[in-house]
């Protein structure tokens, strides 16, 4: 069993995931190999809230130039978490 601090990375914290936070959906940068189902109880066992639905977005890297050297920007994995409607709120995202 892997350390759920493991799964989940950290949270995206933009206009559009604070404005999804209304609807109870709350957005993470989650290691790349990482199910939906793995995910769901990662997040469960780390906030201590009941999740409802995992959506997952896998970013590829972009291609990036600096004067004449070439390079890429990370790929990364994003999961929308939305929570059920008796769980309670993630406090982490109260103060913002």
């Amino acid at each position: 069993m892997t350390n759920p601090h493991d799964i989940v990375i950290r949270p995206i914290v933009t206009e559009q995931s604070m404005a999804d936070m209304a609807d109870r959906k709350y957005t993470f940068v989650v290691q790349k190999g990482a199910n939906k189902t793995e995910i769901k109880k990662a997040v469960e066992k780390i906030f201590g809230v009941d999740v409802e639905k995992v959506n997952t977005l896998n970013y590829d890297g972009k291609v990036k130039r600096m004067g004449r050297s070439i390079g890429k920007t990370a790929s990364y994995k994003k999961a929308v978490v939305k929570l059920t409607a008796d769980s309670k709120e993630i406090e982490f995202f109260q103060g913002m």
